[in-house]
């Protein structure tokens, strides 16, 4: 049995607007082993619909969407 460590990576896009936020956490993506977490701060409110297409047109695993505030917390998975 292989236990695989889950590396959480954090973005702040916060105060960006569309397309931002998305090209910023394409870019982050690249760079993540797969499994790794990116969690993404935002505050635009089209992020709540950019990131679930987003992970629907690459394949990416959208874990959680939770609310601080004014600030839109997204945590998406690479896959392996």
């Amino acid at each position: 049995m292989t236990i695989q460590k889950t590396t959480v990576h954090k973005l702040d896009a916060k105060d960006l607007t569309c397309p931002l936020p998305v090209l910023r956490a394409r870019k982050a993506m690249r760079h993540l082993a797969p499994g790794d977490v990116l969690e993404i701060e935002a505050t635009d409110p089209a992020a709540l619909k950019d990131f679930p297409a987003f992970c629907e047109a690459t394949g990416n695993e959208l874990v959680s969407v939770e609310q601080a505030g004014t600030v839109h917390i997204f945590r998406i998975r690479k896959p392996a």
